[in-house]
């Protein structure tokens, strides 16, 4: 029987492919300084105003389902649908969920495309207090469509800061 050979076999590393690596090292590291510049400190006007960047905001077009009443903040459902073709041309990029009196405003965020089929996502968020919970439609066109609702939560969630 064979006995395994103690050398090792490393690969062979061309020029292409160690500059195509540092290339990409570089573009990413520079990508992130833009990426991490908004510091969210539960500021829901701030953290709209970043996701906006400028551009209005319609009310309408995002139809978002909470409770009314939350006996408990820890586990609240929600829903967000989003009228939208969902086409190629005309479809919703980013849907995003802001509750401004958590530690963090920006809870949720959701990345959609033409492929997804319809515009509409389900889940279950934390909630400190009562509040008024929004969600931000972005579309491909880079319009941005808003809606909101009001909740009354009964035991608070959120207090530890996570």
């Amino acid at each position: 029987m064979p006995q395994p050979s103690c050398t090792r076999i490393l690969p062979t590393l061309s020029r292409r492919s160690v500059v195509a690596g540092a290339t990409a090292a570089a573009l990413t590291r520079s990508a992130w300084p833009a990426a991490a510049a908004f510091e969210d400190d539960g500021n829901a006007t701030a953290a709209i105003a970043h996701i906006a960047a400028g551009r209005e905001i319609k009310p309408g077009r995002v139809k978002l389902v909470l409770p009314e009443l939350a006996e408990n903040g820890n586990v609240v459902a929600l829903s967000v649908e989003v009228e939208s073709a969902m086409t190629a041309t005309d479809f919703v990029k980013t849907i995003h969920i802001i509750a401004g009196q958590n530690p963090l405003a920006i809870i949720a965020r959701y990345h959609l495309g033409p492929r997804s089929g319809r515009a509409r996502v389900q889940s279950t968020i934390r909630l400190a207090t009562t509040q008024t919970v929004t969600a931000l439609a972005e579309m491909s066109d880079g319009t941005l469509w808003s809606g909101t609702m009001s909740v009354l939560v009964t035991l608070s969630a959120c207090l530890d800061g996570g």
